[in-house]
């Protein structure tokens, strides 16, 4: 029987992009022989038309009434992916930085066992693509001494939403998966449960249209608030974790 993936595009205002990024997602699938692959996108209440134009690219369509951001978005993702049986998760963003053609790669450990959650790293991919800006990269330098710190999960790129996980993450993020900013405190809370996560290398590109909502000084905030949640979560629960 072939390993049922899920693909997440969660998509606010990308009209822009979207379309092609469903193209791409949907052309990485045919590759996937051993897999049987569905795109879902998640359209986070915009304003604009980028549910038509998902729909009209080939993807199944979740329309949220209101923006609930990124992680409602992902969330009712994994819900999808919950309640219709699927046994791999993955997430791709709507903006066109990631390429879907790593989908594969990004899914081998979990059929394998070896891990619970595997996410794209452009930081071990040498210099090759898109790696944001200065301070952003202190930022998420940052991020990966204080996960290591709490968790012992040597992680270099934990602001990566390119990301996949296996039924038991997803049973786990479809009942609760973190809010605005998400991808470093789930990083946490899946050490907290005991999860393997590993990465593997992986090329970003830059926006294929829009700007990104976090601006400079919205940067700083993001690292007040997300390093909050992460110490909020670690104290949730005082286990030691183990690489």
């Amino acid at each position: 029987m072939k390993t049922r993936v899920l693909i997440i595009v969660p998509a606010f205002n990308e009209s822009g992009a979207i379309e092609n990024t469903v193209r791409e997602v949907l052309a990485a699938c045919v590759t996937l022989t051993d897999m049987d692959a569905d795109v879902l996108v998640v359209d986070d209440g915009s304003s604009d038309d980028t549910a038509l134009r998902a729909a009209a690219a080939g993807a199944m369509v979740v329309r949220l009434p209101f923006n609930l951001g990124i992680g409602g978005a992902v969330q009712t993702g994994y819900r999808y992916a919950c309640a219709h049986d699927h046994d791999i998760a993955v997430q791709v963003d709507g903006d066109g930085q990631h390429d879907p053609s790593y989908v594969g790669r990004l899914c081998l450990p979990l059929i394998a066992g070896h891990a619970d959650m595997v996410s794209g790293s452009r930081f071990l991919a040498g210099k090759e693509g898109f790696r944001s800006s200065t301070l952003r990269r202190l930022g998420i330098r940052f991020f990966c001494l204080l996960i290591r710190f709490l968790t012992g999960f040597a992680v270099t790129d934990p602001t990566s939403g390119f990301r996949a996980c296996n039924r038991r993450l997803i049973e786990v993020f479809a009942d609760h998966y973190p809010g605005d900013y998400p991808e470093p405190e789930a990083i946490v809370v899946a050490r907290r449960l005991g999860h393997a996560l590993t990465e593997i290398p992986v090329i970003m590109r830059a926006r294929s249209s829009g700007t990104s909502s976090i601006s400079a000084l919205r940067s700083v905030q993001y690292m007040v608030k997300v390093s909050g949640a992460i110490l909020l979560h670690t104290l949730k629960d005082r286990k030691v974790y183990r690489p």
